[in-house]
């Protein structure tokens, strides 16, 4: 009995936070807008920070850096592999042109479908990569990036998929990320 004292209005919405993404059409989502201080007071004193994008519909808690650039080490991170580090790449390019490029009727979302990705990443890579395997196994390097909550599938059909690219994608990979990854993927070739 004595616990439940302790339990705060925020409480639910905290641990959905802590689980990963929560978007605009989730339960807690009105919590989180009305308690926003109250949960960033509470989760900064172990190390964490609230990410709030509201006209985006979507927030999740991120390590605050110490002063040294470092974290915690709280949330562990994972290796997603250069591929699949291509596909983000250039999905969060795609967006950045999206947006940078506004015209009347465009929507606040950005659709693709799987053979407009393809394409694009075909476009990207350089000639001297080895495209012929990274083409055969572009399906699975696009799963797991759906995988990972930065697309999600909106229509299926026999022979193609239609995704909107989560605008987290923005918050996750950074235009100086993008650079530094053209940097790499010039130098490698």
């Amino acid at each position: 009995m004595s616990e439940e004292k302790n339990i705060r209005p925020y409480s639910k919405a905290i641990v959905r936070l802590l689980k990963g993404v929560v978007e605009r059409n989730n339960s807690v989502w009105d919590d989180i807008i009305t308690y926003q201080y109250e949960i960033r007071d509470y989760i900064s004193v172990i190390g964490l920070e609230l990410i709030l994008k509201e006209n985006e519909g979507f927030a999740f808690i991120k390590q605050a850096e110490l002063e040294d650039g470092s974290t915690l080490n709280l949330v562990s991170r994972r290796q997603i592999g250069f591929e699949t580090s291509i596909v983000l790449v250039v999905l969060r390019h795609i967006l950045e042109d999206f947006d940078n490029n506004p015209i009347e009727t465009q929507s606040f979302e950005k659709f693709i479908t799987n053979a407009e990705i393809k394409e694009e990443v075909e476009l990207f890579l350089p000639e001297k990569y080895n495209k012929v395997k990274f083409i055969k196994e572009l399906d699975g390097y696009i799963k797991k990036v759906e995988e990972l909550g930065f697309l999600k599938e909106i229509k299926k059909t026999d022979n193609e998929i239609r995704y909107q690219i989560h605008r987290i994608i923005r918050e996750k990979i950074t235009l100086n990320d993008l650079q530094e990854f053209k940097n790499k993927l010039q130098e490698y070739v």
